[in-house]
């Protein structure tokens, strides 16, 4: 037998090297479904024997189209992204950051010229299930419709019926500011292909009728999975760390699986579902930014049933650690105001005593609200800082069972250099392990959420 030669071996070698290398790139590229990890056979409604898990919940499974759609719309979030700051309801305009540009969102009225008052059924669910517009163009997955295509069809239309019942808008949303290739919107088409399975709802008949309900809430309506999933290099939902938490819009989404130390393992099944209901659980946290609007525009609004289902959904993903967070301190800080240690800019410590001790107190436990406690609190217990110093930038202000909660903004107040300084200070004084923030990252955090 004739020996290899040496140029044959140097290229079958190189072949190998591609083949593993694609194989690899393959794996990180073709992440599996939102419920892969469920395992057993899903089946189709038709062939489910337990109760339909799609639709409304069980006390409005008799209200009219309209009344049902407007629940839907609000569990699946349509106002908070369609409504731009001081906007019209639906009628578009708000912008998104990402990492290609900026995106805005479009006009969802019924207006016939500049909204969706001219789509037809079918025009509205090829929209909401496959990415694409009346006109043929393609959609950007800033609009989850890789998520949505798991909405049952009657769904998707008693939402546009709501939507058709509400005052017309004539408004022109802005035109996307994105770089080239990413405003050729054709290549939608292969990213859709690749991650949108174009698939409804198939419930799991190895799983109980609340897991089931919750899957359907949490994936196909509140879609909840693009903010707290990571992404892969071509920004679709990396479901091998489902729900391990990660920045959007300049916040940072935290891990919600599982885990006892960087998730919500630790919490139980009641603090979990006041936090959905309230955006508030006493020495866990409050809601802010992104997840306050979900709250306050969508999870709020939910039945109990449809909240305790989710619940139920979340305690069934994979753990996932996040190596960056530690366990919350759980103990509150002296009542004593005092340095931290010499190698923090003490100007943290004097913002914080002239605009925050009054409120929040020295010791992180508030004695004028339980929203302004800190002790517990997620966000200052996350070493990045990045929420901390987004709330102090951009403030917060919450509809609550007793009134408002006001976190005043302080952006326009203080420096780069000062808001670092203060997260800093508060992160190593309530926190488990300090922050280390730089005037860079606060001009960045700055950037990403005021695009």
């Amino acid at each position: 037998m004739k020996p290899m030669s040496r140029r044959r071996k140097v290229a079958l070698g190189v072949l190998a090297v591609v083949i593993v290398i694609g194989l690899g790139v393959a794996w990180m590229m073709l992440p599996p479904r939102a419920l892969g990890f469920a395992g057993g056979q899903p089946v189709s409604l038709a062939a489910y024997h337990g109760p339909d898990p799609t639709g409304v919940p069980a006390e409005l499974r008799s209200a009219d189209l309209v009344t049902r759609g407007r629940y839907l719309a609000q569990a699946a979030d349509c106002a908070v992204c369609h409504t731009a700051t001081d906007g019209q309801p639906f009628a578009g305009g708000r912008a998104f950051p990402t990492s290609f540009g900026v995106l805005y969102s479009p006009n969802i009225t019924a207006d016939r010229e500049t909204g969706i008052g001219a789509w037809t059924d079918a025009d509205f669910l090829h929209a909401v299930h496959d990415g694409v517009r009346k006109d043929g163009q393609r959609l950007y997955p800033a609009f989850p419709y890789e998520s949505y295509t798991l909405l049952a069809d009657s769904d998707v239309l008693a939402i546009k019926a709501y939507l058709f019942s509400l005052p017309t808008v004539h408004a022109i949303a802005p035109p996307n500011r994105l770089g080239f290739p990413f405003d050729q919107r054709w290549l939608m088409g292969l990213w859709s292909a690749f991650y949108n399975p174009d698939q409804r709802f198939q419930p799991h008949e190895d799983r109980s009728p609340a897991w089931n309900r919750g899957a359907y809430v949490t994936e196909a309506l509140a879609h909840c999975g693009d903010c707290h999933t990571p992404r892969n290099l071509a920004q679709a939902l990396d479901n091998r760390r489902k729900f391990a938490g990660t920045v959007t819009q300049g916040w940072r989404a935290y891990n919600i699986t599982p885990d006892a130390a960087s998730g919500v393992g630790g919490w139980s099944n009641v603090e979990l579902a006041d936090y959905l209901h309230a955006g508030h659980v006493v020495g866990r946290g409050v809601a802010g930014g992104p997840m306050a609007e979900e709250v306050d525009d969508s999870l709020s609004l939910l039945a109990p049933s449809d909240i305790g289902a989710i619940v139920v959904y979340l305690r069934s993903i994979p753990v996932r650690h996040s190596d960056d967070l530690p366990a919350p301190r759980s103990t509150p800080a002296s009542d004593t105001p005092k340095l931290i240690q010499a190698s923090f800019d003490p100007r943290g410590k004097q913002i914080f005593e002239g605009a925050c001790a009054s409120c929040h107190s020295w010791s992180g436990v508030s004695l004028l609200t339980s929203y302004a406690t800190l002790t517990g609190d997620r966000a200052v217990n996350d070493p990045s800082a990045v929420n901390v110093a987004q709330v102090v930038i951009s403030g917060e202000r919450r509809a609550t069972p007793g009134g408002g909660v006001m976190m005043p903004a302080f952006g326009a107040a203080y420096s780069d250099t000062e808001i670092a300084a203060v997260a800093n200070y508060v992160t190593a004084r309530f926190g488990a392990a300090p922050s280390h923030l730089t005037a860079k990252d606060v001009a960045r955090l700055r950037r990403a959420s005021s695009q």
